[in-house]
């Protein structure tokens, strides 16, 4: 390095390391005396390996700063150096080869022996010297160890992933049934065979080694159609990915102390992605994140949070408006909001924040430290989180479902029936529900909480698939007996009104409406009770199924229900369509008010239970339809509204509503109501791209209440429902073929861009609910008007 480089250069080259002292001396010597700075290896003298020091040249000439600044000129007295962050990290090369010191002696960048070596910013050592070498040795001792105590895991385990092949170049049409049928005419011996619905890919699992190479020798290029079949390795599903072979002894009764049970079989403590990091997790953690935080910041949290998601609306609006059209009054103003789509008028808080669920299901797995535990996962399914902690820590959980599901739990200790696998989609216990009902109570008695529970139900949910019936039953019967003795002899005793028993083959715990249920006797000699209970809104009674909707929070809900009536605008001249209505709570809630409620609900037992309610108590001008709202809607809006649907709408494929003869229909039918009204409640995943058309385009609603437990959900829908039409509207999706990675937001904005010409809802108003303390969710309210 010249001693003239300028000095912007040699500050450009300093590191924040001060090691040494030298002058200008000192540094226009050089290293060798026989030996000149210039002779000294390229790499040595580079920029980023070499030692740069705060100095000053005569000879160099002072600038206007340094005139201005008479301090700066006295670099001479300075006696600073900074050092690379690599300095001494490695062996010098000329003593590797030589095993004496180089040239520049003790200015050289690298080390000249093992005591000047030092450790490098990754914690690791010159992979040349003596350090490296002992702990490379070191390691691959403990590899060896490792392999030979793998020499203990089965075939099976070891080609567990091997024994999965996906077969390419299928017909697209090809059903699993199609597939089975073609191995067995091949006489190919497998384990279980599936397609996917429009793909040309199937898969197939084998059980043994033999038959995978069985399958390959004879059908691998196999002409199908105009397609040679290609047989090839499955790619493991995301939460596999990261799995290591479960470690499985043969003695089943000696178990190293690193051994734990999980899903049924003995595996490794770490053998969970993230076990070491779910050590510390509790299912406090898990499901209830914010506990830890006093509620009113839970409430502020929770209201930013609602402000971002109405900025993200405003934001996704304005890009989903058509080129050429201008923007909506609601878009421009968003502005003056700082950026809301509407205004965010707070939230509401719950008036119990201990213990408010009337619905816990708790999922059957292992603990890990390998115990039997009914409880909640720990993690996501889809990271490999199979670990299940009991919920005795969680706040929202109330005392009496804690107790039901310790009862379980104790039961399932001695029960010779298997617990459900979430690995291998086997076993027998799954799941347990349990739903409370309260006594009717006034607001004084809030404080009360679960000495209100004055009902309880339990649903069990099974898989049959594999076992004898008759043992079934009789271990039902045992499961019975404990919850019924284990109840009565608690202290205080356990309300217990009715026990279900669900079965559901599925690979998700989520089972489908039409699961098959079955009621359990819970004295031998009495026939098995109504799987029912029941809980009060707003005075009214309200019966509730299995696996009926019915909010959470049933006090919260009540404050809920009542926002919404507030900002429906009800009066006796309203038809009210109560959107996913489950058993009717809103709509009958709400029927004193408006001249006819429309209740519209997918889950049959649902809809039973919103007539018997609408039954019981009084209510006479409520009709409930039981099908999936974007299959009805659009009839039904044309069935109640006086004015014709606007042309645009094709209903050609729609199916008409279920024809109700009873008397309330047909009055209802003939009256005309000015003021027509959707409260809409749909689940997470929102609504139905043809039930938004349908609100859409008929301009006979004019206002629509949201009520969404998942903002993100009701981001995108109101993308759709209140962003202007184009003039030519595009069909079809040609052009977005990545859909399945697009967000939300992003597939709202392309499928605004094929709505029909109809006037867009404009967003007014916006207020949280808070449903569920300790989380960091909470249900939204939202009014559209147009």
């Amino acid at each position: 390095m010249s001693i003239k480089q300028s000095q912007s250069e040699v500050e450009h080259n300093l590191n924040p390391k001060t090691v040494t002292i030298m002058d200008t001396e000192t540094l226009n010597t050089p290293a060798n005396a026989n030996e000149s700075p210039a002779s000294a290896t390229d790499e040595q003298n580079s920029p980023e390996n070499c030692v740069t020091v705060a100095h000053s040249s005569p000879d160099a000439k002072p600038s206007v700063d340094d005139d201005e600044q008479g301090e700066k000129r006295k670099r001479t007295d300075e006696k600073t150096v900074s050092v690379n962050p690599l300095w001494k990290t490695s062996l010098c090369s000329y003593f590797r080869r030589t095993g004496a010191a180089c040239s520049h002696g003790e200015t050289c960048r690298y080390a000249h022996g093992e005591s000047e070596l030092r450790l490098r910013p990754d914690n690791r050592w010159d992979p040349t010297s003596e350090k490296a070498k002992k702990m490379k040795l070191e390691n691959e001792d403990r590899t060896k160890a490792c392999d030979e105590v793998t020499v203990s895991i089965s075939e099976e385990e070891l080609s567990m992933s091997v024994l999965d092949k996906c077969f390419v170049n299928l017909p697209m049409k090809w059903s699993a049934d199609n597939l089975k049928k073609f191995l067995n005419d091949e006489g190919i011996e497998y384990k279980s065979a599936k397609t996917r619905k429009g793909m040309v890919v199937g898969f197939v699992s084998f059980e043994t080694v033999e038959q995978m190479k069985a399958a390959i020798e004879k059908l691998q290029g196999k002409p199908i159609g105009n397609k040679n079949l290609k047989i090839v390795d499955a790619a493991p599903r995301s939460f596999e990915r990261n799995v290591k072979p479960s470690m499985i002894s043969n003695n089943s009764d000696t178990l190293e102390s690193d051994i734990k049970v999980e899903d049924g079989g003995l595996v490794n403590d770490d053998s969970t992605p993230g076990s070491s990091a779910l050590k510390g997790r509790s299912a406090r953690d898990a499901v209830t994140p914010l506990a830890h935080m006093p509620y009113a910041d839970q409430l502020e949290q929770k209201k930013k949070n609602i402000m971002q998601i109405l900025k993200k609306l405003a934001r996704n609006a304005r890009k989903a408006c058509p080129d050429g059209v201008a923007q909506p009054d609601w878009i421009v103003k968003s502005r003056e909001l700082g950026g809301l789509a509407c205004k965010l008028e707070g939230i509401v808080e719950s008036p119990l924040v201990n213990g408010y669920r009337n619905k816990c299901e708790f999922s059957v797995g292992y603990s890990l430290q390998g115990k039997p535990t009914v409880g909640f996962l720990l993690g996501n399914f889809r990271e490999g989180v199979t670990a299940v902690e009991e919920p005795s820590d969680c706040p929202n959980v109330s005392r009496i479902s804690c107790k039901y599901a310790a009862i379980f739990q104790e039961f399932l200790q001695n029960s010779t029936f298997p617990i459900w696998n979430r690995m291998t989609n086997t076993g027998f216990w799954r799941q347990l529900t349990v739903r409370e009902g309260r006594r009717q109570v006034n607001n004084t008695d809030v404080d009360l909480g679960e000495s209100n529970i004055a009902e309880v139900l339990l649903m069990v949910q099974i898989s049959s698939a594999g076992f004898d019936i008759e043992a079934i039953n009789v271990e039902l019967e045992k499961m019975a007996e404990a919850f019924v003795v284990r109840a009565s002899t608690s202290s205080p005793s356990l309300p217990l009104t009715a026990l279900v028993v669900q079965d559901h083959q599925g690979v998700s715990n989520v089972a489908p409406a039409d699961a098959p249920l079955r009621s359990l006797p819970l004295v031998k000699s009495e026939v098995a009770a109504e799987a029912r209970i029941q809980d009060y809104i707003n005075s009214l009674r309200f019966y509730i199924s299995p696996t009926a909707f019915f909010q959470v929070n049933t006090l919260a809900a009540e404050k809920l229900y009542a926002l919404a009536g507030d900002w429906a605008c009800l009066g006796p001249n309203t038809l009210l369509f109560d959107v996913c209505c489950g058993t009717g709570t809103i709509g009958l809630t709400l029927a004193n008010r408006v001249g006819m409620v429309v209740g519209i609900e997918m889950n049959a037992s649902a809809v039973a239970d919103a007539n018997r309610n609408a039954e019981i108590n009084g209510i006479s001008n409520c009709r409930f339809v039981c099908s999936k709202a974007e299959d009805v809607m659009g009839s039904l809006l044309k069935e109640y509204l006086t004015k014709e649907p606007d042309s645009n709408i094709d209903d050609k494929e729609e199916p008409s509503a279920p024809e109700d003869k009873s008397p309330v229909a047909e009055d209802s039918k003939m009256h005309h109501y000015d003021n027509v009204v959707a409260i809409v409640d749909p689940p997470r995943v929102g609504l139905h791209p043809t039930l938004i058309k349908a609100l859409r385009t008929h301009s006979g609603l004019k206002r629509l209440v949201y009520i969404s437990c998942n903002p993100e959900s009701l981001m995108a829908n109101a993308i759709e429902l209140c962003t202007p039409s184009a003039e030519k509207t595009e069909k079809g999706n040609n052009k977005n073929r990545g859909w399945r990675n697009m967000s939300s937001a992003s597939l709202a904005r392309q499928r605004a861009k094929s709505m029909p010409v109809s006037d867009p809802f404009h967003p007014i108003k916006a207020m949280a609910v808070d449903l569920f303390p300790h989380t960091p969710h909470c249900e939204l309210v939202m009014l559209l008007e147009r």
